[in-house]
């Protein structure tokens, strides 16, 4: 008798674990039993999510990251995955692969695998996808998992709380010296990262950046951290030395600068492990995920309960404004269309 899926995933088979992604993110009932099998064994990874604003350099920052990690002369070499979210192609409805062409340095290493997902118009099931993917690897045994996403907006954000550490990426002479502050995305900052550093322009982003970091990261009572308000009591701030986000400058062309961003993302690692919010961030993402999935099955099976001819009635009447949505809601609920 054969292996199960699960079970080829754990032992390593790299076709089995590609075929098992394929599904994940396509929403198959195959692929989700056997995520649900592999949940037990996930929870190890280190996550980290790498995001900012188109041109900053961050597939070649990923590429030398992961290169770092995979040294041969490291003592203990990391199994490195890594997941590209790229935006949807208009022509296939598939992944723009420009992240693999840009990762050639990686190609051959069985250490490390690289899986680029598209949005396909679907935005809000990105997070949920990308969240899936990473629960893949993390079950087949890969230390480290890079989520690189594209762009500065919404979704890039909840994507990036999906990490444990999160590296906002800037770059000079983008012709808006902080963009990632329009999206809110440098309060979800564990590291901020001035690649292409020998662009002009370096200070004056540097700059920029150290002056809105004390208005995203306030250090009080009050500390936002991740988009999550805490409420820290005053003991513990006395007893615990919250994480202020490092500013360094990189060249990830060159490795410029790479040696010191590692030490700070173990850095960062080891705060989260002492502090206690290593197990924090894991509960709140898993609550979030939860929600997600709460949503989408009740809401499925909400549609399966109205007949199509009702619930198109009640859009053509708010479509006539004769019904608020609010109303529309009500009128659904209690059978009434």
């Amino acid at each position: 008798m054969g292996k199960s899926p699960a079970e080829l995933i754990l032992s390593g088979e790299r076709m089995a674990l590609a075929r098992l992604l394929t599904q994940v993110e396509n929403g198959s009932p195959e692929g989700r039993t056997t995520l649900d099998e592999l949940f037990p064994y996930t929870g190890k990874a280190h996550l980290i999510g790498v995001t900012g604003a188109p041109g900053t350099g961050k597939s070649s920052l990923v590429n030398q990251i992961t290169l770092q990690y995979r040294k041969p002369a490291a003592d203990d070499p990391k199994r490195v995955a890594i997941v590209a979210v790229d935006p949807t192609s208009p022509f296939t409805g598939g992944a723009v692969l420009g992240d693999r062409v840009r990762m050639r340095d990686l190609a051959g290493d069985p250490g490390v695998f690289i899986r680029s997902m598209a949005s396909r118009g679907s935005l809000g099931g990105l997070a949920q996808a990308t969240a899936a993917m990473v629960q893949v690897f993390d079950a087949a045994g890969f230390e480290v998992i890079l989520i690189e996403t594209v762009g500065a907006g919404q979704t890039e954000v909840d994507i990036a709380r999906l990490a444990h550490t999160t590296l906002v990426v800037e770059a000079p002479g983008l012709g808006d010296e902080i963009q990632a502050i329009k999206a809110g995305i440098l309060e979800i900052a564990d590291i901020l990262v001035v690649n292409k550093a020998d662009l002009p322009g370096v200070e004056n982003t540097e700059r920029a950046l150290k002056s809105m970091l004390g208005l995203a990261h306030p250090v009080g009572k009050v500390f936002c951290h991740h988009g999550q308000a805490m409420d820290l009591p005053s003991s513990e701030l006395v007893n615990t030395s919250l994480w202020v986000p490092p500013i360094l400058r990189t060249i990830a062309t060159d490795g410029t600068g790479v040696g010191e961003l590692m030490a700070a993302i173990e850095q960062h690692a080891q705060h989260l492990r002492q502090s206690g919010d290593w197990g924090r961030r894991e509960r709140t993402r898993l609550e979030a995920e939860l929600e997600a999935l709460l949503t989408d099955t009740l809401v499925a099976q909400f549609r399966l309960s109205v007949p199509d001819v009702c619930y198109e009635e009640v859009i053509d009447r708010m479509v006539e404004r004769t019904l608020s949505p609010g109303e529309a809601v009500k009128v659904l609920l209690n059978g009434e269309a």
